[in-house]
Parts: structure tokens; sequence; C-alpha cells
């Protein structure tokens, strides 16, 4: 457990970290701030006090979250004095303004995790001068050994030991060292003389805290607790910057009354310039003017934003300000909107007018983009080596310098004609047709370029149908192949991967387009139909396989009489050899593949014998088939058929619309009626006339019926018999009125009936 234990100025608490509210972590940083600690100096303190680095690193990740939260200020720094509570929330965050995010600057003010801390680990600069609150570190080593950490008192003096207070105000740690040694010198004879075996050295400890105040145009003017250390920079971010009427460029350090330096944050931001950020010193006065000259620049610059202008400055330095314009910046002229004394004025500043153009308050320059066009563009496609984009100019602004530039043309060019697409005046397009044949030659005059000219080649391949070949059949690769002249058939064979397996080489045909230009009521053919017997091998010396190819000839390769892959059928279940067996012959039947198997197997219920074709199930009785294998049922087997013998099956199961639905045993002779009772009889909504049994072998029997008598089908082993069931929605339709009125007509019926039965007898 990490425990939270300083001790500033009589405020000491301990807790542990995990205890301590972020009210308290405030507080604490609060007083630390008044007492001018920096983080720095707040680690050194625990670190004497014992703590490790993993701990202090735990302590300092608790008081960095508060002060992000809350958005303080640096460590180092405290609030403006007399702040009251009340006001504690309007300090830690800066007024919301539009003018934050776009005034040139204002983000270095704003930005959160961007920090001015002065480093307290570099070595004590030469011109620092001592003051009240300083802490100094004297060791003296080698044949005396000694430590001593003295404080500057406010008269300026330290005290070491018995000797008189030395005086060190206002000294460099130079000078402070040179003084206390030469008073040491009292107690340690020869110190820091050569020889002498006794050295001593004077470091600057702990720095002390300065008062600056921060008036004008500030975010959060006050007067701030800062450390020694600190520069122009730490106080400025301390107050949140330059407020919205601030200046950037007129920020004066008073010292003593007099102005001591005057600030323009633009050179730290534009060239990283800190040569005015100096060091601060007790009761400096930082003062921010008003702005004089604002002007926003927007569009295609590289940071579009508002910038502070000198009296001196020309629009040429706002735009260096502003990074420069874009890549698609439009820079021949930029349009600016000026205020007058009762409206608005706009200017076109042109391109040579910038270097020398003063801006005025509140000027608002917008920089244009550059059109989507070119001002010397051709194009040329087609039938050239080089198709693409080219420049008019010397030496390409005419069609035949074009066509030159553009490697010329290619042999399949089509020379009779050409396509110029202009752009008019009335940025309209139109199309202007040119013999190529005839410029090149120079038997017509070369036509002069225009802007946006575009030049297209035709080739002869485009101007008629792709010629290709197809081929079909047995063959590996069948398809569509691009014609070349003087391909033979056996060329597109090759191409097609040759012939496969039950290919025939003979009866081979080839069909041919027939053209003509001219109409003949003699010759309706429209296509030769021609056929060759060839030699597999495709010699060359073989006339069939060297007969030339015409353009768009359709090959088609047959596949011989007798060959045919093998076909299989599956047999499995309670058979002798259950497995796949190649189908011999055509005229094999089921009653030779179950003999192929090896027969049943003892247990075997060929009754229930389930036939597959084609994932359908073709309803068979096997037990007649092998009875008799001259039945219709003994079908011809097909590729892919598959036969599957069950166990006998000693149950029969009964579903639907049945009060107790179960299977029972299966007993010889017994009536469905019978099996219907095991089952606890019909429900309520059960269809007696719809009873059906459906049979392993997928064959099912209806119940018949003629008049009120009913004949039920027979239940065998491994049967399911079905009763089906009426919709209950149908059922609830029929009002008690309907259903007396059905069982009146019904007993009508039935009266009719045995007086006609007692009339015939």
């Amino acid at each position: 457990m990490i425990c939270f234990s300083i001790s500033i100025n009589g405020f000491s608490q301990k807790k542990s970290v995990e205890t301590v509210s972020d009210e308290q972590i405030q507080l604490f940083i609060q007083k630390a701030q008044t007492s001018g600690l920096s983080i720095s100096q707040i680690e050194k303190v625990a670190q004497q006090q014992g703590y490790s680095p993993a701990e202090i690193a735990r302590i300092k990740e608790r008081v960095e979250k508060v002060r992000t939260e809350q958005n303080k200020v640096l460590t180092n720094v405290t609030l403006p004095e007399n702040t009251s509570r009340t006001q504690l929330g309007q300090l830690s965050e800066p007024q919301s303004s539009n003018i934050t995010s776009t005034v040139f600057g204002k983000s270095l003010f704003t930005k959160e995790g961007l920090s001015f801390e002065p480093n307290l680990r570099i070595a004590t600069p030469q011109n620092y001068q001592l003051g009240p609150d300083d802490e100094l570190i004297v060791d003296i080593y080698g044949a005396a050994l000694d430590n001593f950490h003295v404080k500057v008192s406010p008269e300026g003096t330290v005290k070491i030991l018995n000797l008189s207070p030395i005086y060190v105000n206002g000294l460099t740690i130079e000078g402070a060292s040179q003084r206390i040694v030469s008073r040491l010198r009292q107690l340690y004879q020869g110190l820091n003389v050569a020889g002498s075996g006794v050295s001593a050295q004077v470091t600057l400890g702990n720095v002390r805290s300065i008062k600056v105040t921060l008036t004008g145009e500030v975010s959060r003017p006050g007067t701030y607790t800062v450390s020694s250390l600190a520069t122009v920079f730490n106080a400025l971010y301390a107050a949140g910057g330059s407020s919205e009427n601030g200046s950037f460029r007129n920020i004066r350090l008073i010292r003593n009354n007099k102005v001591y330096r005057i600030l323009d944050l633009y050179d730290f931001l534009l060239r990283a310039d800190q040569k005015d950020n100096v060091r601060l010193q007790d009761q400096d006065i930082i003062r921010i003017g008003d702005y004089t000259t604002r002007v926003e620049l927007q569009g295609e610059v590289k940071r579009p934003m508002i910038f502070e202008v000198e009296k001196t400055e020309t629009l040429q330095d706002v735009l260096r300000f502003a990074g420069g314009f874009t890549d698609k910046a439009y820079t021949y002229s930029i349009q600016l909107k000026r205020n007058t004394a009762k409206e608005l004025k706009l200017i076109n500043v042109a391109q040579e007018e910038v270097a020398s153009f003063i801006p005025k308050s509140g000027d608002k320059y917008t920089i244009g983009t550059i059109l989507e066009r070119f001002e010397n563009r051709v194009k040329i496609a087609g039938a050239v080596f080089r198709p693409g984009e080219y420049a008019i100019e010397k030496g390409t602004s005419t069609v035949k310098e074009l066509l030159q530039i553009a490697e010329g043309l290619k042999p399949e060019a089509f020379m009779n004609r050409a396509s110029l697409r202009r752009l008019k005046s009335n940025d309209q397009y139109e199309l202007v047709n040119i013999d190529l044949g005839k410029i090149l030659s120079g038997q017509n005059p070369d036509i002069p370029l225009k802007r946006e000219d575009f030049l297209t080649v035709y080739s002869t391949h485009d101007l008629q149908e792709k010629r290709v070949v197809k081929i079909e059949g047995e063959v590996n690769q069948a398809g569509t192949y691009e014609y070349i002249y003087g391909m033979t058939l056996g060329d597109l064979i090759l191409q097609a991967k040759g012939f496969t397996e039950g290919a025939s080489a003979s009866k081979v045909e080839l069909s041919r387009r027939i053209k003509t230009e001219l109409y003949s009521s003699d010759n309706d053919h429209s296509v030769e139909i021609l056929f060759f017997d060839l030699d597999k091998n495709l010699s060359l010396e073989s006339k069939e396989a060297s007969m030339l190819l015409m353009p768009f000839d359709k090959v088609y390769i047959r596949t011989a009489p007798n060959y045919e892959a093998q076909k299989s059928v599956y047999i499995d279940g309670e058979i002798a050899y259950p497995g796949s067996y190649t189908i011999k012959d055509k005229a094999q039947r089921i009653s030779d593949l179950v003999q192929l198997a090896g027969g049943l197997k003892k247990g075997a219920y060929p009754q229930g014998a389930v036939f597959q074709r084609d994932s359908s199930v073709v309803a068979i009785d096997l037990s007649l088939i092998l009875a008799n294998p001259q039945q219709s049922e003994n079908l011809l087997l097909l590729a892919g058929d598959k036969i599957t013998i069950p166990r006998l099956v000693e149950t029969v199961k009964l579903t639907g619309g049945l009060l107790n639905p179960v299977a029972v045993a299966y007993r010889e002779g017994q009536s469905l009626q019978t099996y219907l009772s095991q089952a606890g009889g019909l429900s309520p909504l059960a269809q007696r006339n719809r009873i059906f049994v459906k049979y392993a072998n997928g064959m099912s029997d209806k119940t018949n019926h003629f008049l009120f008598f009913r004949k039920y089908p027979k239940v065998l082993p491994g049967s399911e018999v079905i009763v089906p069931e009426q919709d209950k929605e149908t059922q609830s339709k029929l009002s008690v009125g309907e259903r007396i009125a059905i069982m009146s007509g019904i007993s009508s019926l039935v009266y009719v009936i045995i007086s006609i039965t007692n009339a015939v007898k």
C-alpha cells in the first residue's frame, strides 16, 4: 500500500493513495504550488522520505489524473492571487470562443498535453542570480568530509556552522561559491588550494519561487507564483495566453518599471526561435496588448486561419504565415472582401501585386482552386504505339505531328478514316472525320490541333467481327478459340488438349458458314457440313488433319459407339457381400444384383427392402422379385441405384389421431382395428375413412370403403399405421345446429338405403 506523506509549510497528510479523494488531491496540488514546488521537487522530497521510483510513479499518475480532469495549470504554478474557490471552475478552462480555434497561435496555449514546465535537472545557468529561499549545497571532500544544505535568508545571507552570515544575494553560483569557499578557509585550511588535499564544491539545490503579474489582454490575468527558473512562455501558458482581442506580436516584459523585452510569438511559431523566451525575475510584469491588424485566409492555403499583421508586412508575408499555397491553389488572382465605412467591398489582387499589397484589419482573402481542365492538352487513342495525353507545343501542333510523337501507326491501323472529336466554343463537341492515309501521303493538308482535341485511330480488327472457331464433344478442353490464319483441324484439336479416351476419330463433323452476297432461290443452304475420318496421332501427313479451317468453323468430335464409362450400383444391409458393383451390361436387373452380392442373410426382410434412384424412393417388393424374376418390378439397373435390405422389424408404429400413439409388437394375422385399440383408440379429431398403412419398403395402402363398409389395409412387420386428423379450426366452424342437421341427413340416408335393400330382397 502506497502512503502519501509530503510536508509543505506545515501541511502534512499521510494517507493511502487509493483512499485519497480527488478533492484532497486537488488541495494538495494547490498547497504545493503555493509553496513554489514543482513536480520534480516533489519527487525529490518523496525520494528523501524513502519512496521507491515505482511508488513515486503511482503518486504522480494520480496527481496528473486529477490535473487533467480539471484542466489545471502547470504543477509549479499557482492560481492567481485573490482567486476565490467559486472562480476555480472558471479558471480551469479557457473561455470558449470561435477565435480560439481560428487565430494562428492560440492553440499553443490551449492544447492539452503541451507544457512549458522548466527543466529543474539541468545545470544551473551561469547568469542565475541567487535570492531568498534558494538552497545551496556545500560539499567538502578529500582530507575532510562534510556536507551542508543552507538556505538563503530573506536578508540574502547563508549561515554555515559558527561562521558569520555570508551575503550571497544577487550573486551567481560562481560568485557565491568563491565567497563561501573564502569564508570556509577559516575552518578548513588550504581549502581548494592545489596540494592541500581538501576541496569544496557549491551547487544549487532547491530553487526559490517568484511572483510575476500578467495583465492586459490575457485569458486569465493575475499574479502567479512560479519557479525562479521559469521563462516568459511558462507564465503565458499558465495564464492561457492571449485573450480574444489579445496580440501575439506585442507582448511586453516590464522589469523595474521599464520595458525589458518585446516578444513576437510568430518568431517561435514559424521559426522555433526562442530568443525572446527570457527567464523571469521576481515582480516582473507581462503585458499583452490589443491586436492592431488581423486578416483571415481561407481556401487553398496550408493553414487557413486568422493572422496578425504588422504595419510593414504585405500579403506575401501573410501567405508565408499560412505556409503558402496548396498544390491546387489558383494563384492568378486572390479574391478579397474588405470592410469599408458603410459596406463590404470586393477586390481582386493580381499575382504580381501580392508582394506589395498591404493588408487592412478585417480583410478576408479567399484562395480558389484551379480548374479541372488543361489549356494545351490533346489526346490520341487506338491503333498507335503510344496512346495517351500530349501537350500542344512546338512539334506537336498538327495531326501528323501528333501521330509521330505517338510513335506512329500500328500495322493494323485503318487508314481510310479516323475520328477527331473537337470542343466547340459553346462547350459542345463536334466530330471531324479525316483520311489518315491521304494526310500522311501529303494528298490532303495537315490539320492543326486545338485544345482538348481527341484523335481516335481505328484498327481493322475493331471493324470486323471477332474471328473464332469452336470445338465440342470428346476433347479434353472444349470451347471457343481465336482463329488464326493457317489454322488446321489438327491445330484446333491440339489447342483443345487432344482427344478424350472415348473419342471416335471417325465421323468427325465440321460445320461451316456459307457466305453469298446475292440471293439465289436455287441455293437455300446457309451451312456446309463436312465429315472426316481422322488419324488420332494427328500426323502432319494426314490430309484430314491438315484441313484448313475458316473463321467461325465448328467442329464436333463424337463418342465411340461401343465406349461407355463404368457405371456402378450399391447394395447394403442384410446381404452377404454389401458394397458397390459395376453394371455388367444393360440387361442386368435387381435380382441379378442380389445374386451377385451373395444373396440374402438369415433374418433379412426382403418385403422391407428400399430401392432408391436419383434420390427418390421407388417402391418394390423384393420378396416377389426374388420369387419370380420375370415380374415387372424387377427393374433394369441404372448408374447410381441403391438397394437397402433391412432386418426383420417385429414392431408396428401407430401415429396421428390416436389417444396414445405408440409402437407395438407385430402379431401375424392381427387386424388393423386391434392395433388401433392397443393405441387407446381414435381421438375425437381422427379421420377414420383416411387411415392408411405405410410399409417398410416405402409403399402405402389406404382404407377402402363402400357406403358404411370399410376395408382396412393389411398390417405387415415394420409398418406404420397413420391416422390423419381434422383441422381444429375447420371443425370449430360447425355450429351445434349444423351438426344436428348433418346427423339428421345421415339418418334419412340410412333409412332410404334400408328400404331399398328390403325391396330388392
